[in-house]
């Protein structure tokens, strides 16, 4: 099966899970705010203070009683009947987010009585093993919620859901969702699921006062990966033994990852994943070696441990910087930390212009017992209305380009002027890019190189991960 134009994949489920929670445009290469922070300069209004970390979700694998179909009103908009909808957003900022956006489906379809399917427990392998097996029994829900691009390629290649054209051209297609993501969401000419949100992966954030104590203007990013590194032995200089603070795995396949997008440039980054890039590439070859040198400014974290460790160091002073999705605005926001004051922002030094995103989205599975609610769902996960309160609610930004910004934090409004105009290109870690097979592979080869340091080896096993999964 042929993607446009990537083929783009699931991710292993405990490798991003515990992250996202769960993430493109014209392609016109904007400049990414270029080397002022964004922080310093947007409004400082403070939603993201009510925004809680993502959950893990560590309870029990039953269905949440989140949402609020009994309060929905009696009315006459919308196919009726119920809507069931499998998700695991059962806590935190995620329920909440969920929450609000079940609000505006009761509103905008007073027929319909939502049904909340959420699975709580094991950072969503739970509800994933659940769904599995509900699909394999002949037994759907409405509606399940995935990750865009290429986690949904198993649901697809086994004919579990069914095409939402329709339902995207209704909402507006091209002219209210970037090309480039809808690029990423085709396959052989179909669409699967309708965006509800965006996260980007390819964010530096860093602790203002330990910069300025080393000499550094924490408001402007480097030119490069190379001045970066020149400033972090600056901050090593001051006693920070640890300037780069990294977590457990998959938090080092997203650096090793926008590592390459630096080095390769979008379009030789995104040609990794349809051929037309070759990872024995001489420019993967630069990007090991410069992964190499940033773990050299990193703590060696197992392969378990979690994101949160890791930006809590930078939190507390403890490091300089850490690459994380936005999701840990969140974190900064429940510290008490002030926007632009204590914390700062911007791109990965290299993408000027480049958006590493990752998206969830929702389907109509084959066989869902209610599809004409299921199309009342995803009208409404896809509308304007829905995607501001939900990724108010969340911490996330809009698929949509025509939300206002008005209300989202400084934070949010900064990423929603990038998504417009960057060049999107697609999260290895968090199931945009490759399938779960590729992913794995990748991942292996990572955790692996943190303890030989091996580079030949490495670009060796990033050969061959592409070889086994790629399809090319």
């Amino acid at each position: 099966m042929r993607r446009t134009p990537l083929v783009a994949g699931i991710a292993a489920v405990g490798l991003l899970m515990a992250a996202c929670g769960s993430s493109e445009n014209s392609g016109s290469p904007g400049t990414i705010s270029g080397a002022t922070s964004p922080s310093s300069t947007a409004p400082t209004t403070d939603t993201a203070s009510s925004t809680a970390p993502t959950s893990d979700g560590s309870s029990s694998a039953t269905p949440s009683s989140g949402g609020d179909s009994s309060s929905a009103p009696a009315g006459t908009g919308g196919a009726g009947g119920d809507v069931g909808v499998f998700t695991w957003w059962a806590d935190g900022s995620e329920k909440t987010g969920l929450d609000a956006l079940v609000k505006v489906f009761n509103k905008q379809n007073p027929a319909d009585k939502f049904v909340n399917l959420a699975v709580a427990g094991g950072a969503g392998s739970n509800a994933k093993t659940k769904l599995a097996s509900d699909l394999q029994a002949g037994n759907p829900p409405d509606s399940f919620q995935g990750h865009a691009g290429a986690e949904l390629t198993d649901y697809i290649n086994a004919g579990q859901v069914e095409p939402v054209n329709d339902v995207i051209d209704a909402l507006g297609g091209d002219k209210v969702f970037p090309k480039d993501l809808l690029d990423r969401l085709t396959v052989d000419g179909k669409i699967y699921s309708v965006p509800s949100n965006i996260h980007r992966a390819n964010v530096v954030w860093s602790n203002s006062a330990v910069l300025k104590k080393a000499g550094i203007d924490a408001t402007k990013a480097p030119a490069d990966l190379a001045a970066w590194m020149a400033d972090m032995d600056k901050v090593k200089a001051t006693g920070v033994s640890t300037p780069l603070t990294l977590g457990g795995t998959w938090t080092q396949v997203e650096l090793f990852e926008t590592v390459l997008i630096s080095d390769l440039g979008a379009d030789g980054y995104n040609g990794l994943f349809d051929g037309s890039t070759k990872w024995d590439d001489a420019k993967v070859t630069t990007a090991i070696a410069d992964y190499a040198k940033l773990l050299t400014y990193a703590n060696t974290p197992a392969d378990g441990d979690d994101w949160t460790p890791a930006i809590d160091m930078v939190i507390e002073g403890k490091g300089a910087y850490n690459v994380m999705g936005d999701w840990a605005v969140a974190e900064f926001a429940a510290k008490g930390k002030k926007d632009g004051t204590d914390y700062n922002y911007w791109a990965v030094p290299g993408q000027e212009g480049v958006y590493d995103f990752l998206a969830d989205s929702f389907t109509l599975p084959k066989g869902a017992p209610n599809a004409a609610g299921t199309k009342d769902w995803l009208t409404t996960v896809g509308s304007a209305e829905g995607q501001q309160a939900f990724n108010l609610a969340k911490g996330s930004i809009p698929a949509r380009t025509d939300v206002t910004d008005k209300g989202f934090p400084a934070y949010q409004q900064w990423a929603m002027g990038e998504f417009k105009k960057d060049t999107i290109v697609s999260s290895i870690a968090h199931g945009a890019a490759v399938n779960l097979g590729w992913n794995t592979a990748i991942s292996q080869g990572i955790s692996k190189f943190m303890s030989t340091k091996d580079q030949a080896g490495l670009q060796t096993d990033l050969v061959n991960a592409a070889t086994d999964n790629s399809g090319n």
